[in-house]
């Protein structure tokens, strides 16, 4: 699978399905990974930390199915804009954290890179202020 459009509609689909480790089945051994987060991360949102290989692509989902309500994730794509082996994903994230039920919504923006049809780039951008006062909450 090497076209852009098909390996990001993929990795939305195992990620929707909840299958972590063939989400990161699809991403190069190396990637640029990044998230709208300070780089220290927030003590309150524990899947927030720097990430550079597909070892620990597989972590980093499961540890939002953790803090979350899987059955409760409203999350939706609006868009799928691509330019060669550039794609960005615009959608909004609406989860319910565990343990404490606080709901939260973001807009979201997510950039990928494919490249010999491996995820090489990672960067999402969402509004981690809501994301960090959601997490406090609980």
């Amino acid at each position: 699978m090497e076209n852009t459009r098909d390996v990001v509609r993929e990795l939305l689909r195992r990620i929707a399905g909840g299958d972590h480790d063939g989400a990161a089945g699809m991403f190069a051994e190396q990637i640029d990974w990044r998230l709208s987060w300070p780089a220290e991360g927030h003590p309150e949102v524990p899947w927030i930390r720097p990430r550079s290989t597909r070892a620990e692509v597989a972590d980093h989902f499961r540890a939002l199915n953790a803090h979350h309500v899987p059955e409760l994730n409203g999350t939706s794509v609006t868009r799928i804009l691509v330019d060669g082996a550039d794609a960005v994903v615009l959608g909004e994230i609406v989860q319910t954290v565990r343990g404490g039920g606080a709901a939260y919504r973001s807009p979201f923006a997510l950039h990928l890179t494919v490249e010999d049809g491996l995820i090489t780039r990672y960067h999402i951008f969402e509004d981690s202020l809501t994301v960090a006062r959601a997490l406090g909450a609980a």
